[in-house]
Formats: structure tokens, sequence, C-alpha cells
């Protein structure tokens, strides 16, 4: 099948993947009166008098926004807000589909990081949470801080967090497989933007013996000189323990993971003889992996990529929908690590028939509700922890 022709096809169509419906169907005019004024004056002043009732009597409480300056969508760089938008219609389409989570597109043509801070601020009280989608590294980074800073609802950043839950879920059920542990193995990250970074953070909650990340210009290392916005490449290149440099086949040595969220192509074959027993390969650039599916599988003894087409897809997917569910259902502030965490045992529990070729579970599987459980369950061990 031609996804592209029928994606066109489709949205032409349908005129785009989302429509607004009604809760309450307005049939005559005492309904239009209960709906719009003059009943509606009464909710108003309900919400005046206390702004929290705007979660019970408006559908705030279960709306979030996504949102997008376009400079960095996809596999296709910065293509502009317009350009982005079908990809934020499509991520609120599965936010609908997948955790029953309204969610809002709005893309801005915005790149000055502080005015974009400024606009999200500004609109965030119609939300109750906020996914920031497709922002370019190193300005997601400060931008994501600085909103978590100033709101008190949940801001995520799906290309960072959503990737590095999904990939932390499906490397527990890779490693339960190759019967190894976290504390004992080696784990390599080609890629230090938005995903390679984030998923360095999660990944070292596990305590994995060693772990090294790479860049453009090769692994990150203590002594290297790092600019102002590049702060989480510092913070990262400090748990590089033995301060190794060099470029992609040196961090390969002894390794047992590779994650790449890089670009096509850097790697062979003959790299994978570099690492260690049953090496796991996790290709992740998409349309095209660091590693073709094929070469990968020859040598590698579990091989996951970002596309539909292969086995063991780590895909975002799994991970967001439920997330915000669990948020919006007990009216989350924020969302901690001990959240991600727990959102990611979520996802590698609930694969059945756990084997090499099945390490991730479907979307269309149980996954959502307990994804959004366990949210639930850890914010409120969150809030208790607070209280003491």
């Amino acid at each position: 099948m031609n996804y592209d022709e029928k994606s066109i096809e489709m949205h032409k169509k349908y005129q785009g993947k989302i429509h607004v419906d009604l809760n309450f169907d307005i049939k005559n005019k005492d309904d239009l009166s209960i709906a719009y004024t003059p009943g509606v004056a009464a909710v108003s002043k309900k919400i005046f008098e206390d702004k929290s009732k705007k979660y019970e009597l408006t559908s705030i409480g279960n709306t979030i926004a996504v949102i997008s300056n376009g400079t960095a969508v996809l596999g296709l760089g910065s293509i502009g807000a317009e350009a982005a938008y079908p990809v934020m219609e499509g991520k609120s389409a599965l936010f609908k589909k997948f955790g029953n989570v309204n969610a809002v597109p709005i893309v801005v043509d915005i790149k000055d990081k502080e005015e974009f801070i400024s606009f999200v601020e500004k609109i965030s009280v119609n939300y109750a949470g906020i996914n920031l989608e497709d922002i370019k590294a190193p300005e997601c980074f400060y931008i994501e801080e600085k909103l978590k800073e100033k709101l008190n609802i949940p801001v995520f950043h799906d290309d960072q967090h959503g990737t590095a839950i999904v990939v932390l879920a499906a490397l527990k059920n890779a490693l339960k497989l190759a019967n190894k542990n976290f504390e004992d193995v080696k784990i390599v990250i080609s890629g230090a933007g938005s995903a390679g970074l984030a998923i360095a953070k999660l990944l070292l909650k596990m305590n994995p013996k060693e772990l090294l990340v790479l860049d453009s210009k090769g692994i990150l290392t203590k002594d290297r000189q790092y600019r102002e916005e590049e702060f989480l490449k510092k913070e990262i290149s400090m748990y590089n323990k033995n301060n190794v440099s060099g470029n992609l086949k040196d961090a390969l040595k002894n390794a047992d993971v590779f994650i790449g969220v890089s670009k096509p192509n850097i790697m062979n074959k003959e790299d994978i003889d570099l690492m260690n027993e049953k090496p796991i390969i996790f290709a992740l650039s998409n349309p095209i992996p660091e590693i073709s599916y094929e070469d990968a599988k020859e040598k590698a003894f579990i091989v996951a990529t970002g596309r539909s087409d292969y086995k063991n897809q780590i895909n975002n997917v799994l991970a967001f929908p439920g997330l915000f569910k669990g948020l919006l259902k007990v009216k989350a502030k924020k969302i901690t690590e001990e959240m991600k965490l727990k959102a990611a045992d979520a996802i590698a529990n609930t694969v059945k028939n756990l084997d090499v070729d099945n390490i991730v579970p479907s979307p269309f599987s149980e996954v959502h509700e307990n994804v959004a459980l366990a949210v639930e369950k850890a914010y409120k061990e969150f809030e208790k922890s607070v209280e003491k």
C-alpha cells in the first residue's frame, strides 16, 4: 500500500482527522437556555468564585493542548507551523482514540524561545495539560523547563519523554530475554538531541554499568567545552565514568545495547561484532534506521525500529495517551520521574507471550488503561509524600 497517497486522499476527503462535537444536544429553546444564556451565567459565577471549578464545569478538565512551532517535525526538519499542523492534528486524534483525551492542535509561527514560552503561558488557562511537540533541540529543553516552572499543570515534551518511556519499557523486556541486568550492561546512545538525551536521563535511573552518548562530534566527554544551551549534554557527559572518547566504533566495543536516535545508515553488520554476546539493537531513526533491520537481524539478538512494518516498533503512542489520561483523572499539577518509570513498567508488563520479536505491546491492547492506572497511583503516592 502507498501510505503517502492514501494519507493525502484521506485528509482531503475528511478535511483532516478531528472535529468538534457536542456533549449536550441542543434540541429546543430550553436546551439553548441551559447551554448558553441565561443559564451559563450561573456557571461563570461559580468559576469566578472558585477557579478550580473550571475542571468540573467545563471541558477544560479533559482537554490538553498539543503545541508546536514546526521547527523539528518528524524527519522533515524545520518545515514551519502550517506544515506541522497535520502532525499535531494526528497526535490529537491519537490522544482521543487511545486515551479519550480531548487534545487541541496548536501551531504557532514563533521561533524565539522566550516569546514561545510567553504564548503558551498565556493560553494555558484553557487546558489541563500541555503536550509540546516537534520543537528543535536545544531550545526544546529550555522551553520545557521554563514552562514547568511557570505553570501549575503538567507539561510534557513527547519527543523527549514519550520516546524515553517506551525505550525503557522495551529495553526492560529485551534484557529480560537476554538474561542481563541493567547494572551489568553497557549502553550506547547515538544521538544527543531531544530524544537521545531524554532516553539517557531516564535510563540512568536504572543504574547501568556504563552509558555513552554520541553527537555529531563523537562521544560526549567530561573535558569537552559545551555551550550554555548544551547544559544537558554537559550533564550527561558526567556519567561517562572513564571519560571514553572517540567515534561510534570506539563506543560499541563491549557494549550490550545500541540505541540509535540520530541518522540513517551510520552502522553496519561488522560494528555489531564489536558488541558483547546477545547484542540488542534499537535503530530508531525514521523512516531509515541507523542500520537496516535485515542487516541488524543477521547479527543481533533483538532488533527494534521506529517503523510499523517491522517487528518491535518503538512508538510513542504506547505512552502518551495513557499518561495524560491518568494525569487528568487525578488533576495532576506536574509529572515526576517516578511516574515515567511506572509508565514504562506498565508498558513492559502489558506484553503477553514475550519473545525476541515481541518486546512491546500493540497500541490496540489494554496498554493505555494500564499506563493510566500506573500514573494515577504514582501521582497519589507523590502527593502523600509532599503532604508529609
